[in-house]
């Protein structure tokens, strides 16, 4: 089986699993412990990725103005926006998490 079939089988498995996933019946409040648990598990994997991701692009960042500061100007502004980027994903999953616990 090549890469892209075995691509195609996996994102058509995810589009079938996920309309059955969607129809289900039951209790569409959130109100119980499992979707508690996986908001907690999402806040705080959002919030460990995030950071990680900030981290690094931090520091690959400085390390080039280190290296060359004259391109001061030319790093800075694509590092912000990327930070901006990468916190609003992290607050996205933070309202997903809340909006699926239903405060």
């Amino acid at each position: 089986m090549t890469f892209r079939k075995a691509l195609l089988f996996v994102i058509m498995a995810l589009f079938c699993g996920a309309s059955v996933a969607m129809a289900a019946e039951g209790n569409a409040a959130g109100g119980d412990a499992y979707s508690s648990l996986g908001a907690a598990l999402a806040i705080g994997l959002a919030a460990f990725g995030g950071s990680l991701g900030q981290g690094k692009t931090a520091a690959a960042a400085l390390e080039g103005i280190a290296r060359n500061p004259t391109a001061r100007d030319a790093v800075f502004v694509p590092m912000i926006i990327g930070l901006a980027l990468i916190e609003s994903l992290v607050i996205y999953a933070f309202l997903v998490a809340f909006i699926k616990i239903k405060i």
